[in-house]
């Protein structure tokens, strides 16, 4: 977005840290940004990037040079911001010190010996001849006009539109200096765009193939200076002879490193702050985790170090537009957002799939604009600022200047032209009217076209229609200068003279698809609301309505989900049935047995034998025998079952591929593959520790003969067991801590139920999860009527009543969902009168009790159990390794070695730390202290005679010092070995360290 905005620049020697910042984008979507700094002198400094490094230019010498203007003109411009009338009044951004930095801009001009146009323009051609290649030998001027081509607003054609932006740039600083605005905040979401996948692959690739270009203009220049070779120009194979030296697979071979790592390799570094981290797989582990990667927008990597936390503040300019709720928690914590369900990204094709023309677009707001009375600012510079006029700024070109008493009329009718008529105006324009204030932002009026912005939808109160047609798409530019009301009714606190222009549609609009989901948000805790949109996306689901036709590396699957009871209305709109998360379970609020403490729960085991949260994990292997061989023998190895290894046949059949439906322990073989050229074959064990079935076995029948590619997906089952994790949509996440059998479990007096889950009363008081419980009665009531229950938050909110209504205030929700239940015969409140399941006696109190939806998340202790007794150590340190797939061990830290210590379990500590670790017996020398300078003296053969057939005695172990040049002295000492390692580091440091040996009790 060519926009222009105020930073701080980064300190150098006589400059201030104010600026102005400029992204110019071309119409391929590569940018260049452009700076004006502020000297401490009064001047100022116009900044950009040439082959990767910054360039200063004074303004007055750019300013001259892009068009033959005189002094005169210049100060004119620059101080047009500046009158005595409107000195101290509403919307004067200049003081009397414009004038004064206007002459010394011009006298740094005059003191470098530049008087016109043409020596402005030999001085920046002087200046830019040793880093513009290919152009040694062209004129100075033609140097300066690429310059300002390629890297001086390269969104904008025509120099003096450059003239009258960067004036608008120097007003702007000048304003900034003297504080009569305010600085631009670049973290704010007026100040941003999106960088789309299709825009970073463009210019990234359009970069690769002018590299490749380069080199193959200067191997065809350097076959054509050599006369010693017979090259033909003209002929296609010598042509093609010297392009072949330059393959063009590098320029692919870049982009699908790019899609791959995530990495760009660039030396300009296309003016983004980061060159790594662009890709990210999207996991299909359930529905809403697939959706919310292509509605997720990342600030990016190189901010996610950084110690101030104000690039992750929820910034109010940013309401509608990215979800408060839905983003992580943890390092990328409002770095990670996600677009509201409302709102969506402007791109190159309009609604009807077609291409759209910038051009035509700009060409018709701009006959738009001078209808209505705007003064065109080319083909003459206009010497006028605000507040008399405000500058009309379409897509980051001033095209002209309205009278700031008639630019109230001019929004108003481009946003009634937006809605009317989008064949005029595109219904996406974003009209970023800017008013006049005192010492606030630059005033002005901002028009939008470009693809890459937010847009989102509001109902434009001043255009009366029906059917929905009078909704208006908005940007965040614009959002924060108009008068938008909620849906309520109520001004909002909104005083008479600012009345509202536009209303929200839905109060939901400000979530996200997943954070819609939530039944009741509104009344849940706002962080409970954070942690359902993280499990959500870690749901066990029915993932893939296509899975016996799917080959992904890994699914988690519900065997038996269920639609919810209660939902809302945005899992209607996005047909969330077709993937449901999870189970509607009778769930008690009850302290229960014990094994229900810190949000432990107990499930019904008959429940789950039933097939309650039933699911598996499928894991496919793909097995491709092309990239195994080498080019040479490619069809040399094939799928095919020993005929003499018969011990195989009962799991792998005759073409080599295993049985559907088989079941293979770990180390049973699966698959066989046969090398004609060796006559051997090759079977493929099974890897981990548990039993597996084989579910799908897929061929490539790309070779029919002998089929090179085969995908083999085996199936986990995995039933809940202890350990397992659960979550109800509310984000009260526990961990199933026992199975209880049905008879045990409480029953209701009045209905014979059990519910299928236990859960524990203090899980509610400090996290005020309301909505669960209103959930729960709300599903009661559902059930009872056999129909679903509306949940959408901030339904209340929309409700409009008629003032002559005697009925005015509607009955509270409790009330509605209580009275329903009444007439079934329930509580009001949803208790129940339960009895002991193993004494049969009442409970002492009512239970609350009811179905709940509950979701089983992907954290299983089947995937997590670690244990170890021996195994692989360490070849350096001899301590266990690492790592559950190793077969390693637990870290047993320094918090833990204080927990053993503050316990005064010694002897515990000494068994972790050093016998069960790195116990080592090291030889040390008592006379030296050293323990790196013992040797093993081997002992002298000698003929030893047997003796009544017993072996041969060993001769006794002798060990010498290398220093002390004597076995006098050698002791034997037990140790961690990683203490001799450190002493052998520090001897390479030449530090050496003894050891004093004492047999004392108190050493």
């Amino acid at each position: 977005m060519s926009m222009v905005r105020n930073s701080f620049a980064d300190r150098r020697e006589g400059y201030t840290d104010k600026a102005v910042v400029i992204r110019c984008v071309r119409e391929d979507q590569s940018s260049v940004t452009v700076k004006l700094y502020y000297l401490r002198n009064g001047s100022a400094r116009l900044g950009f990037w040439v082959q990767g490094k910054e360039y200063l230019l004074p303004i007055g010498v750019v300013l001259k040079a892009l068009i033959d203007t005189t002094d005169h003109e210049i100060f004119a411009s620059l101080t047009s911001c500046y009158s005595d009338k409107h000195e101290k009044g509403k919307g004067a951004v200049g003081t009397q010190l414009v004038g004064e930095r206007a002459k010394i801009i011009l006298d740094e001009v005059r003191d470098l010996a530049l008087f016109d146009h043409r020596q402005c323009l030999e001085h920046i051609g002087q200046h830019f001849q040793p880093v513009m290649e290919g152009m040694e030998k062209e004129k100075m001027s033609t140097i300066a006009d690429a310059v300002f081509k390629n890297y001086i607003f390269v969104h904008l054609d025509n120099n003096y539109d450059k003239f009258n932006l960067l004036i608008f740039m120097a007003q702007k600083l000048f304003s900034l200096i003297d504080q009569t605005s305010v600085p631009d905040n670049p973290d704010s979401l007026q100040n941003q765009d999106v960088l789309l996948p299709g825009q970073l692959i463009t210019i990234y690739m359009k970069e690769k193939l002018e590299d490749w270009l380069q080199k193959v203009k200067k191997l065809l220049q350097d076959e054509l200076s050599d006369s010693s070779k017979n090259f033909d120009f003209c002929s296609l194979a010598d042509v093609k002879k010297v392009m072949d030296k330059n393959p063009s697979k590098q320029i692919s071979s870049a982009i699908d490193n790019l899609l791959k790592t995530g990495r760009l390799v660039t030396q300009t570094g296309l003016d983004l702050q980061q060159r790594a981290g662009f890709t990210v797989q999207a996991e299909r582990l359930n529905f809403l985790r697939f959706i919310s990667h292509f509605r997720a927008v990342h600030r990016g990597a190189s901010f996610a170090g950084l110690r101030t936390t104000t690039v992750r503040k929820l910034l109010p300019e940013s309401w509608g537009f990215l979800c408060p709720v839905h983003t992580p928690d943890g390092e990328p914590c409002g770095l990670l957002n996600h677009l509201t369900s409302t709102c969506r990204i402007t791109s190159y094709f309009n609604s009807q799939g077609k291409v759209r023309d910038f051009f035509k677009i700009r060409a018709s707001i701009l006959s738009v604009l001078i209808a209505v009375g705007m003064i065109p600012s080319l083909p003459k510079l206009v010497q006028m600022g605000p507040p008399d006029v405000l500058n009309v700024i379409l897509d980051g070109r001033i095209v002209g200047y309205i009278s700031s008493g008639e630019v109230e009329k001019v929004v108003a009718h481009l946003r009634q032209l937006k809605v009317s008529s989008p064949h005029v105006i595109p219904e996406d324009l974003e009209v970023g009217y800017v008013p006049l204030s005192i010492c606030g932002a630059y005033p002005g009026l901002f028009l939008f076209t470009s693809p890459s912005r937010f847009v989102r939808p509001v109902r434009n109160l001043s255009i009366s229609s029906e059917e929905n047609q009078n909704i208006e798409l908005i940007g965040p530019f614009e959002q924060v200068f108009m008068e938008i009301r909620c849906p309520d009714g109520g001004d909002g606190g909104r005083k008479d003279e600012f009345p509202a222009t536009h209303e929200e549609i839905h109060p939901t609009g400000m979530l996200s698809v997943v954070g819609n989901l939530t039944p009741w948000s509104d009344h849940n805790q706002s962080p409970r609301n954070m942690y359902q949109c993280q499990m959500a996306k870690q749901t066990m689901a029915f993932s893939l309505q296509a899975i016996q036709f799917r080959a992904d590396q890994k699914l988690y699957h519900l065997q038996t989900p269920q639609t919810p009871i209660v939902r809302t209305s945005t899992y209607m709109k996005y047909n969330i049935d077709e993937y449901p998360t999870g189970t509607n379970a009778i769930v008690a609020v009850l302290a229960y047995t014990g094994y229900d403490m810190e949000d432990a729960m107990i499930l019904n085991k008959s429940s789950v034998e039933r097939g309650m949260y039933h699911g598996q994990i499928y894991q496919t292997e793909t097995i491709d025998l092309s990239e195994q061989s080498s080019r040479s023998s490619r069809s040399q190895k094939l799928f095919r079952r020993s005929n003499i290894d018969k011990s195989v046949r009962s799991h792998i059949d005759s073409d080599g591929l295993p049985y559907v439906g088989q079941m293979i322990k770990p180390d049973e073989p699966y698959c066989s593959i046969y090398d004609e050229v060796a006559g051997t074959t090759r079977n493929m064990k099974l890897k981990g520790s548990e039993p597996v079935f084989v579910d799908y076995v897929s061929v490539d029948v790309k070779n029919k003969k002998h089929p090179q590619k085969v995908n083999i997906r085996f199936r986990h089952p995995r039933n809940p067991v202890i350990g397992d994790k659960f979550s109800s949509r509310h984000g009260q996440k526990g961990v199933c801590s026992q199975l209880w059998p049905d008879v045990d479990m409480p029953f209701s007096g009045a209905t014979g139920m059990r519910p299928d889950l236990i859960i524990n009363p203090h899980a509610f008081p400090s996290r005020m999860t309301i909505a669960m419980l209103m959930e729960s009665v709300a599903a009661k009531g559902g059930c009872l009527n056999g129909e679903f229950i509306n949940a959408t938050p901030f339904k209340s909110s929309v409700k409009k009543t008629n003032a002559g209504d005697e009925k005015s205030k509607t009955e509270s929700l409790v009330d509605e969902l209580g009275s329903t239940l009444v007439k079934k015969g329930f509580n009001y409140h949803g208790v129940e009168v339960l009895y002991s399941g193993v004494y049969g006696t009442e409970l002492t109190c009512e239970i609350f009790i009811g179905p709940v939806y509950y979701q089983r998340l992907r954290h299983m202790v089947s995937d997590k159990y670690q244990v170890r007794s021996t195994g692989t150590v360490d070849q350096v340190t001899r301590q266990p390794i690492k790592g559950r797939k190793k077969g390693g061990g637990i870290r047993f830290g320094e918090m833990e070695r204080d927990s053993m210590l503050a316990h005064g379990a010694s002897y515990l500590l000494h068994d972790r730390l050093h016998t069960c670790s790195d116990h080592h017996i090291a030889d040390v020398c008592s006379l030296c202290g050293s323990i790196l300078t013992s040797t093993l003296v081997q002992p002298q053969k000698r003929a030893v005679r047997e003796i009544g057939g017993l072996p041969p005695g060993k001769a006794p172990k002798r060990v010498i010092c290398h220093a002390c040049k004597t076995s006098k002295g050698m002791e034997t000492v037990a140790m961690p070995y990683v203490f001799k390692y450190l002493a052998a580091e520090l001897a390479a440091m030449n530090i050496r360290m003894t050891l004093q040996l004492s047999n004392a009790a108190g050493a």
